[in-house]
């Protein structure tokens, strides 16, 4: 049905529904499945995401030690009503920290895009649904907008961290979340991929530096980076801010930007982060040795 994001947001104008809506008619169009079927798959999805930030927002550690508990900091903090930035935002930082420790400490997730970048949108989903109050029905939307989306950014670029850099992770999930806040909050079609575009080109070029090879640092805190990044970047598409880059060209730019990068930066080690004197220190006490 939809190829692109001109064609997914057309789509929406013509037939006059929402984002999630044309998702959810993609889907049953190549599964072949019924819409209450495919509702009922992304409402357990919506579950495994609620589970995960309730438990990581009560404090997890990971096997090698290198992340936890920071969630609950956040929480803690915004608790004293003495923080710079805004409750909401602060709370979809804590939230997307939240399951991303879930997924430092092997707990169950969902990988939105993928499982480095899994804190983005559910973070800020259950922060926004304190500000808006959403029905059920508009959270599990919530989650098919974001899909929508990460559905273009997989099938004409790339949300995979090894060939493409952070930015096709954390960046596409910040994207993803950014579109489906503005349609949460009553935004146009047109807004949500402005709101892809504003998000996703200001993360262009984040590369990939696992340090120890493990999706824990820096990957928990670009979590928390593209939280905020996703809320500044809907705000920014309801108030009628517009991307002078097309998304779609946005995507495509992002794409050749992972082509263009050394095999350094994307997820193998070697570089960035994880090649500082600290990095691979880390590296050695947790293996006993370096392994590169």
């Amino acid at each position: 049905m939809f190829r692109n994001v001109a064609e997914l947001v057309k789509l929406a104008q013509e037939k006059q529904k929402q984002i999630a809506d044309i998702m959810i008619e993609q889907e049953m169009s190549v599964t072949g499945r019924t819409k209450e079927e495919i509702f009922r798959l992304m409402e357990r999805n919506l579950s495994v995401m609620e589970q995960a930030v309730e438990r990581g927002i009560n404090g997890v550690h990971s096997h090698s030690g290198l992340t936890g508990g920071d969630a609950v900091k956040l929480q803690n903090y915004i608790k004293k009503g003495q923080f710079l930035s805004g409750e909401t935002m602060l709370d979809a930082v804590s939230k997307a920290v939240a399951t991303n420790e879930v997924n430092a400490a092997m707990g169950t997730i969902c990988a939105t895009p993928t499982a480095g970048s899994a804190g983005v949108v559910p973070g800020t989903l259950f922060a926004v649904k304190n500000k808006l109050n959403p029905t059920h029905e508009q959270m599990v939307k919530y989650l098919f907008t974001a899909g929508a989306f990460g559905f273009v950014v997989a099938n004409n670029a790339s949300i995979s961290g090894a060939a493409g850099g952070c930015q096709a992770e954390v960046g596409s999930a910040a994207g993803m979340a950014a579109a489906a806040i503005v349609e949460m909050a009553g935004g146009t079609p047109n807004q949500c991929a402005e709101a892809m575009a504003i998000s996703l080109k200001n993360m262009l070029g984040l590369v990939c530096d696992p340090v120890a090879g493990l999706v824990e640092v820096p990957c928990v805190k670009r979590n928390a980076m593209g939280a905020a990044n996703a809320m500044v970047a809907a705000d920014m598409a309801l108030a009628g801010i517009t991307s002078r880059i097309p998304c779609d060209e946005v995507i495509e730019a992002m794409f050749k930007i992972g082509q263009s990068m050394p095999v350094t930066l994307r997820e193998t080690g070697q570089g960035g982060l994880a090649a500082t004197p600290t990095g691979r220190k880390l590296e050695t006490k947790i293996f006993g040795k370096p392994l590169k």
